[in-house]
């Protein structure tokens, strides 16, 4: 899988099943003009994070690969620094279908975004 966005972003996965996948991103060279996250660097880490969930569990069931088909992001807090975390969880793993909410949260715990992604599951 090639991990061009993922490096340039500085996501780092840190735990990775189709029940949760975790991952850290930097704040720093995430943001927009005035110096806050990025929304759109928020989508990122929510999509990476639900597609490796969905993929892992298309390859489960023998349907290795998984694409984005909605995102949904709310974002409830401004962030300026540090790093946050996203927390992926399924909401539905269907046979050509899977669901995940991510939780973004910042350095104090403070939730910085919910996110829901849905990915076709496909052979």
């Amino acid at each position: 899988m090639d991990q061009s966005l993922n490096e340039s972003m500085g996501i780092e996965i840190k735990e990775a099943a189709p029940d949760r996948v975790v991952a850290t991103m930097p704040v720093r060279g995430n943001t927009q003009p005035f110096g806050l996250l990025h929304g759109g660097a928020s989508c990122v880490l929510a999509e990476t994070l639900g597609s490796i969930g969905a993929s892992m569990h298309g390859a489960a069931i023998g349907r290795p690969r998984a694409v984005g088909i909605e995102i949904s992001a709310t974002h409830h807090k401004a962030v300026t620094e540090g790093t946050v975390t996203g927390v992926a969880t399924p909401l539905h793993l269907g046979g050509s279908v899977a669901t995940y909410e991510i939780v973004i949260t910042d350095e104090s715990g403070a939730r910085v975004c919910t996110a829901r992604l849905t990915c076709l599951i496909r052979k």
